[in-house]
């Protein structure tokens, strides 16, 4: 069990470095002369054609609702894996991750309403801090090396991928609207079909994929965001295999197919289409108007706090146990971390606001505690505690 969360910690982290990449280079050329060639690249228009059929879209919402559904797929398949046969499936090992995230996500969100409660508009963008980047902040943990417990490790891996569900339900909830009847009944045969494949034991990827592809268009329809077919699609692909081996079992080979592409292609795009921020219009003074001020105070503010009070209540009750070799000055070190928010803040910013005039604020916001709590939780953690000795 140890080795394969560190296989997972180690290949989460390497896939900060490209993500990271990426992100630069979209700041880099959002403060240059190509910054409008980049908007009307991202602005164009892609249509598929199929007969009468077809879909057109620019390429930016080809990014957010079409590559993302894979990001949204692996997410729902390692969650799968971990709530049947990992660290999610022993509840002694699970409550002290889970109370923690549930803070980290409460906390956040609340910190956020109390700065933008006037503004029912700025309101809508109560979820963006309530969500941990568990690339970047294990990308941190990796560049601590032994300075942090693998425990404390494995618990942020656990807590960022409770976050992730609680992400996928606030998605679903929240953040819909103008549904269609007539898609979401294509969405649930699609459904059935893939339930039947499941209940059939059929182990070959393709007919999922065939299925998982009709999902994502009535979803897309539907007014439901089209990257939850990725979950729900997820949620069906056989996990258990009697008499195949763990590698070639289908939801555990796919993870391992999709890992590499998301982590190399997926989530760099994403940052690249959506992290892109010109500093010209910017000033101190945009960083404390409410919205950038909300989403930076409940990163850098509210994950820390609602992490190691959820974790710190259990414990003191003695429900749970502080991990192995962690100490509460390593315990709030990585809860600073968990303030890395980057990608799914910035995901649900791109869904809490459609008025132009909040992107560059999102972004502003997202950035700014994203960094500041990557750099503080560093040099929190840079020195280790003598329990982790």
């Amino acid at each position: 069990m140890v080795g394969r969360f560190r296989a997972f910690i180690d290949s989460e982290a390497a896939s900060a470095l490209p993500l990271l990449g990426a992100a630069v280079l979209a700041l880099v050329l959002a403060n240059s002369p190509l910054a409008g060639d980049i908007k009307g690249l991202l602005d164009q228009k892609l249509t598929i054609q199929y007969g009468t059929v077809g879909l057109s879209k620019p390429l930016l919402l080809w990014i957010n609702d079409g590559l993302m559904a894979g990001f949204f797929l692996l997410v729902g398949l390692e969650i799968k894996r971990e709530v049947v046969e990992g660290e999610l499936s022993r509840p002694s090992q699970v409550a002290l991750p889970i109370a923690a995230a549930l803070g980290g996500m409460v906390v956040p969100a609340l910190v956020y309403a109390a700065l933008n409660w006037k503004d029912p508009v700025a309101l809508h963008g109560w979820a963006i801090p309530a969500a941990t980047d568990i690339a970047f902040s294990l990308g941190v943990l990796a560049a601590l090396g032994s300075r942090v417990p693998l425990s404390l490790k494995v618990f942020l891996t656990t807590l960022a991928i409770v976050d992730d569900l609680g992400a996928i339900v606030i998605i679903a909830i929240f953040y819909t609207s103008n549904l269609s009847t007539t898609a979401l009944a294509f969405a649930g045969l699609f459904i059935a079909g893939l339930a039947i494949l499941n209940a059939r034991g059929v182990l070959r990827i393709g007919p999922y994929a065939v299925l998982g592809a009709g999902l994502w268009v009535s979803v897309l329809q539907s007014g439901v965001h089209a990257t939850l077919a990725g979950v729900v699609l997820a949620m069906f692909i056989p996990l258990k295999a009697p008499g195949v081996p763990d590698d070639k079992r289908p939801a555990i080979h796919l993870e391992h197919a999709l890992k590499p592409w998301s982590a190399w292609l997926i989530m760099p795009v994403f940052a690249f289409a959506n992290a892109g921020l010109s500093l010209g219009d910017l000033s101190l003074s945009t960083l404390v108007e409410p919205v950038p001020l909300g989403i930076l105070a409940g990163l850098f503010v509210g994950k820390q706090v609602g992490i190691v009070l959820g974790a710190g209540l259990l414990i003191a009750l003695g429900v749970a146990a502080m991990p192995a070799g962690g100490s509460w000055r390593t315990l709030w070190g990585v809860a600073i971390l968990g303030g890395i928010g980057f990608t799914m803040s910035l995901f649900i910013g791109t869904l809490a606001f459609h008025d132009p005039r909040f992107e560059a604020q999102v972004r502003l916001g997202v950035l700014a505690g994203s960094i500041l709590s990557a750099v503080v939780g560093y040099l929190v953690l840079l020195r280790p505690s003598p329990a982790s000795r």
